[in-house]
């Protein structure tokens, strides 16, 4: 409880990684706000249904909080109107407002526990937080809104908080490459999945690179870091050592 976990992909996909820790908490009994702002509803909700986890369920019975992102952005962007009194967690795009305030208020909201609630603890899920870079968002106003997050989610509600970024280190945007740099120094746990530097590889997919940061609770501590190899297969991923993949042994 109260972790910040950061999910990293390099030349890779690592939705992959998202879908585990959605699945992985609703079956938990956790009360998930997911902001889903790369795929529409449809998509994780197949994924999850072979991870047997049924996302429009969760959503019935007020398990699960979905924003879709997508929908979000067409119907602001072409004029559809708002219910009165709600605002669009992502007003930022019509330019009335530059920061994310309202997506905060809408994640604060949509965890708080109300009377009754019997859930294990709040999760927030963001896939991905580069998008807001890519919607116009100021690097900035990402940080405010995560530490924001943090505070409320992890401090004062005993809960999770789960975040999806791209990176490329070779890439010319600086304004992505700096808001990754800052998650980095503020995660708990950061899975780093990155594409093998020999390339396509039938048996291996990509190798993950997991760091606990020892660092951030004492700070003589040296993080520990692991790296495994991994295969994603149509229900599961498989992970192992270095060298010992099919295509090796």
């Amino acid at each position: 409880q109260g972790k910040f976990t950061l999910l990293r992909d390099t030349r890779t996909d690592g939705s992959f990684l998202v879908h585990h820790f959605l699945s992985f908490y609703l079956r938990a009994g956790c009360k998930v706000c997911f902001v889903a702002l790369l795929q529409s509803f449809s998509h994780y909700n197949i994924v999850a249904q072979k991870l047997g986890v049924s996302l429009a369920a969760a959503k019935e019975r007020g398990q699960l909080v979905f924003l879709e992102g997508l929908k979000s952005c067409l119907d602001l962007l072409f004029g559809e109107e708002e219910q009165p009194g709600q605002p669009s967690p992502l007003q930022f795009l019509s330019g009335s407002t530059s920061d994310l305030r309202a997506l905060f208020d809408f994640v604060r909201v949509s965890l708080t526990p109300a009377d009754g609630d019997s859930w294990k603890g709040p999760v927030l899920l963001v896939d991905d937080l580069s998008v807001l870079l890519s919607l116009g968002a100021a690097p900035v106003a990402v940080l405010d809104f995560i530490h924001y997050c943090r505070v409320s989610v992890c401090c004062q509600l005993k809960g999770n908080v789960v975040v999806l970024v791209h990176s490329n280190e070779d890439s010319e945007d600086e304004e992505n490459e700096l808001v990754v740099n800052s998650l980095c120094h503020h995660s708990d746990l950061i899975l780093w999945a990155e594409g093998l530097a020999t390339g396509f590889c039938k048996d291996v997919h990509g190798q993950i690179k997991i760091i606990k940061r020892l660092s951030l609770r004492q700070a003589a501590e040296p993080d520990l870091v692991q790296i495994y190899q991994y295969k994603i297969q149509d229900r599961n991923v498989t992970f192992f050592a270095r060298g010992l993949s099919a295509a090796v042994l």
